[in-house]
């Protein structure tokens, strides 16, 4: 298995995310790695890491995703890999809850997301995002 981590989404990701075919809330894996230093899209210079960076926009969003009726679920470091083999670990795995598809989609179109979202950028080296459904959910 080939994994390439990204900090945005293929045409592909976004046309299958915005199917209609999702019903349900839906449960984000969030598997990220950090930048050693954060890096600003507008160039701005920087004491932070990419860690640090990060979690501005985690300590954010995690009040923006409660007003399309999300949640943070679950956030804590990669310590160790238990089972299988990957050529590098993620530093953190943090899961977030969405009603739907559709308020997630809705969360990323609100501006306080645009205005917090430059330090996620800023912070990821980059990241796999996981899309789950519960089985009684389907």
């Amino acid at each position: 298995m080939e994994v390439h981590n990204a900090v945005t989404p293929t045409a592909a990701q976004i046309e299958g995310f915005l199917a209609p075919d999702a019903t349900g809330p839906i449960f984000m894996v969030n598997l990220l790695k950090f930048k050693e230093r954060a890096e600003y899209e507008d160039g701005r210079e920087t004491p932070l890491s990419g860690r640090e960076a990060y979690a501005l926009y985690a300590a954010e969003v995690a009040k923006v995703i409660t007003q399309v009726g999300g949640k943070l679920i679950f956030g804590a470091n990669v310590e160790r890999l238990m089972l299988g083999e990957v050529e590098e670990l993620w530093d953190q795995v943090a899961i977030a809850m969405y009603p739907t598809r559709a308020a997630m989609f809705e969360m990323i179109q609100l501006p306080e997301y645009a205005e917090i979202s430059v330090h996620r950028t800023a912070g990821l080296a980059g990241q796999l995002n996981i899309e789950t459904v519960a089985p009684a959910a389907k």
